[in-house]
């Protein structure tokens, strides 16, 4: 089959699906993976196909996650991909791969050429009583105040893919309809989405509805013979296991105040480090401390005593995969609720949020998960469940069957 596989957002939004589509070509599949441009040299590494999506999410990264300022950016993100929406199912494409934030605009594109899609998310958006929606943080509502929130967060997402779809929709040739409306009907037919993340955080909701399935993390494509660069493997066999310290694709601009207080943090708590420079350009120099770009989380984490992070659902289940403790520093969007799913079961402290980060609150947070056994054993118990999914291949036969092949 010729599969598209429709993703946009930061790095973490993205780099997941290079291992499913990965996967999917290992199963005899041509796979695209549709995104923005700065991600094509990832589509292309895992051996996939590249389309590009107009518009530029880093615009919306920011430092310390104003939600205004978020929505603007992302209504601004939204509405200049879906004028290119179209563009990016070519003639004779046989199934569409929706992620979170495609798939609001893909369903008029399958709608319009009659396209079977399939959701594949990485963050749990369906209303549940369970836990409240992702988007407002960790702390429970009740579970019919979950439900409610949960309700209510689809409608706003909704009123920001409004403008989007009714452009997309007027081009495809299609009669007006609204999101939410739209999204009723996914709902009621019981449209199939398959979720990229763990059970061991995220235990599947009773209250959903049958088509929801959880299957396990779809991990980023690395080739198997990657190493390390010597330079880290170097610093990795000449001491104690060190500490990373990195913000992913947040933090823009905040780099030296980030990279002196991780110093300091780290020299007080007595613990090696490395500073993973990423949009915020953290970088130190030092005999107890080292300073890399991108290395495959699969490769590193394993050989570390813990990792400060911004709570990214891709950060948050690699740190649990290898078996290493966290400490958290959410920024903005879904960061606080993957921060508390950590914490509720053990292998992270209490997040730190990323505006009260002091290098004292970080030296201790430290300090205690690296010296307290209880939380590697919880990461370790974490990394065992998770052992035993298999999201890539779970995903690959689901296709299978929804395909009939």
């Amino acid at each position: 089959m010729r599969i598209l596989i429709a993703a946009a957002g930061s790095r973490g939004d993205v780099a997941p699906y290079t291992g499913l589509g990965a996967e999917l070509r290992a199963a005899g599949h041509d796979v695209t993976l549709a995104t923005t441009d700065g991600f094509a040299p990832l589509a292309r590494a895992a051996g996939l196909e590249f389309r590009a999506l107009p518009g530029n999410p880093a615009q919306g990264g920011g430092g310390g996650g104003d939600k205004r300022e978020l929505m603007r950016a992302a209504a601004a993100f939204i509405g200049v991909l879906g004028q290119g929406f179209a563009d990016a199912m070519a003639d004779g494409t046989d199934l569409l791969l929706l992620s979170t934030t495609t798939a609001p605009l893909g369903w008029h594109l399958a709608e319009a050429t009659g396209t079977p899609s399939l959701g594949v998310y990485l963050q749990p958006t369906a209303p549940t009583g369970d836990f409240p929606p992702v988007v407002t943080g960790s702390r429970s509502l009740g579970r019919l105040g979950n439900r409610l929130a949960g309700r209510f967060a689809l409608r706003m997402t909704d009123r920001l893919y409004a403008p989007a779809v009714t452009a997309l929709r007027e081009r495809l040739g299609l009669p007006p309809a609204s999101p939410s409306g739209t999204r009723r009907r996914q709902e009621r037919a019981d449209r199939p989405v398959l979720h990229g993340f763990s059970t061991a955080l995220v235990p599947r909701p009773a209250d959903w509805r049958p088509g929801l399935r959880v299957v396990g993390n779809w991990w980023p494509h690395h080739a198997v013979d990657e190493r390390l660069p010597p330079e880290l493997e170097d610093f990795l066999g000449a001491g104690p296991a060190p500490v990373l310290i990195g913000f992913g694709s947040m933090a823009a601009g905040e780099g030296d105040r980030l990279s002196g207080l991780a110093v300091r943090a780290l020299r007080r708590a007595g613990l090696r480090g490395v500073l993973q420079s990423g949009s915020a350009g953290l970088a130190a120099e030092g005999d107890d401390v080292l300073t890399i770009g991108d290395v495959p989380h699969a490769l590193l984490f394993p050989r570390l005593a813990a990792v400060v992070h911004h709570a990214g659902a891709g950060t948050s289940a690699a740190a649990l995969r290898a078996g290493v403790p966290a400490v958290t520093v959410p920024v903005t969007a879904d960061q606080p609720f993957w921060a508390g799913r950590l914490a509720a079961i053990g292998a992270a402290g209490e997040p730190i949020p990323f505006r009260a980060l002091t290098a004292e609150r970080l030296a201790d947070a430290l300090d205690r998960v690296v010296r307290q056994g209880h939380y590697a054993e919880a990461a370790a118990r974490g990394a065992e469940h998770m052992a035993g999914e298999d999201g890539a291949a779970r995903t690959a036969e689901a296709v299978e069957r929804l395909t009939g092949g």
